[in-house]
């Protein structure tokens, strides 16, 4: 393939993302896809106070680098490889390291928001809704932002109601009709099995 086949799977916060990505990398084999997580590419906040940090709304489009993002997605289309960000989520900026990305015949972009941006959707060969019931959302986030990125379980219930849960239900949840295809019960075995499939008869 001499244009990459590129894959936006977005979903809610705790809807199984992560694990249509892990399926898709385990079928085509991890060297045949780079894999863009959108969480690293939420803004550099470090001209900001810890305390202004803390009043960012991270569930909102704005909260990303959308330039860098699509200046990425462009670069690894080019076939040159990129130093993707991270994001530390205990100090809530982003960190010194990158992480080098190597060009690949399939880009996988995991996020909330892949379906957000019309730029980005147009570079998509395939798109994909992970559509996971709101109760496991949230008991899935509570447990991996305690184990993970240190928090309370009081902040991490705060968040949700002021705005994870506002902001899914404004932002991410319209998305999905831009999807191709729609995962209904979060990341189901049968679904993903077809997707993997033929993703990895594309690249055969």
């Amino acid at each position: 393939m001499t244009t990459p086949f590129i894959i936006g799977v977005a979903g809610g916060s705790g809807s199984g993302k992560t694990t249509v990505t892990r399926k898709v990398l385990e079928t085509i084999g991890a060297e045949m896809a780079a894999v863009i997580v959108q969480d690293d590419y939420y803004r550099d906040q470090s001209h900001l106070s810890f305390e202004q940090r803390l009043a960012t709304n991270y569930d909102h489009p704005h909260a990303f680098d959308w330039p860098l993002l699509i200046e990425h997605i462009d670069e690894l289309r080019c076939g040159h490889a990129i130093e993707m960000p991270s994001y530390d989520f205990t100090n809530h900026t982003r960190a010194e390291r990158t992480v080098t990305i190597q060009p690949a015949p399939v880009i996988v972009i995991e996020g909330l928001f892949p379906l957000y941006d019309a730029a980005l959707r147009e570079m998509m060969s395939l798109k994909i809704f992970v559509d996971t019931d709101a109760d496991v959302r949230f008991i899935r986030r509570l447990k991996r932002d305690i184990a993970e990125r240190g928090r309370t379980t009081d902040s991490v219930i705060e968040q949700y109601l002021a705005t994870v849960r506002p902001m899914h239900n404004q932002f991410i949840e319209p998305t999905k009709r831009f999807a191709d295809v729609i995962l209904p019960h979060g990341a189901n075995d049968p679904a993903v099995d077809i997707i993997t499939t033929k993703v990895a008869s594309l690249i055969a």
